[in-house]
């Protein structure tokens, strides 16, 4: 028995249309919409389940202790981190760090950060060639 793959993760956030924006217009992922209303993010073969606050009364499947920006997430892209810091910067986002050497699951990385609307810590990285 093994886990196969990630299919989604959740993010707690304050603002639903200021973090729709950001990822969509800024991360180029794909807003959807999906149960009675519920929105996500989609990119590649994942999705992030949005979770406004506060948590509405009827949905008990929760963190423990969610809150807008307690996550620190990391997306791998094949376009060059050079391309992405000039999207950051003609969207106004401010870079904390980077672009840095870093150990990802499958390969090194080569990575930047910043962060979201609601100060959640994002690297974007580039894989490297893993050593032989």
């Amino acid at each position: 028995m093994h886990i196969e793959r990630l299919d989604h993760l959740v993010l707690t956030i304050a603002d639903m249309t200021r973090t729709l924006a950001f990822y969509t217009n800024v991360l180029k992922m794909e807003e959807v919409t999906f149960g009675e209303g519920r929105k996500a993010l989609r990119f590649g073969n994942q999705k992030i389940n949005l979770h406004p606050m506060p948590i509405p009364p009827d949905q008990t499947l929760v963190a423990h202790k969610p809150g807008p920006g307690t996550a620190d997430l990391c997306f791998v892209t094949r376009q060059p981190l050079e391309d992405w810091l000039k999207v950051l910067r003609a969207n106004g986002v401010e870079l904390e760090c980077g672009p840095v050497m870093r150990t990802g699951a499958r390969a090194p990385l080569r990575s930047i950060y910043f962060r979201d609307p609601d100060e959640n810590l994002v690297e974007l990285s580039n894989e490297m060639d893993a050593p032989s």
